[in-house]
């Protein structure tokens, strides 16, 4: 992945988990990007409760 991939899709996510706009993304430090990077996704041996996501996000 390119940097500016990276940068895109991580801009997003900081805009929708922390209602960011794109230049409070750019003013952030490397490692509050990676701060934030790590708070937003689980650890990998974190359980899955499939019905409880089924039912948050149903498929319709």
């Amino acid at each position: 992945m390119s940097f500016a991939e990276w940068a895109r899709r991580l801009a997003g996510e900081a805009a929708v988990a922390l209602g960011w706009r794109p230049d409070e993304f750019w003013r952030a430090t490397p490692a509050e990007l990676a701060a934030i990077r790590d708070m937003l996704r689980p650890p990998a041996d974190a359980p899955v409760d499939l019905p409880a996501l089924m039912e948050m996000f149903p498929d319709g």
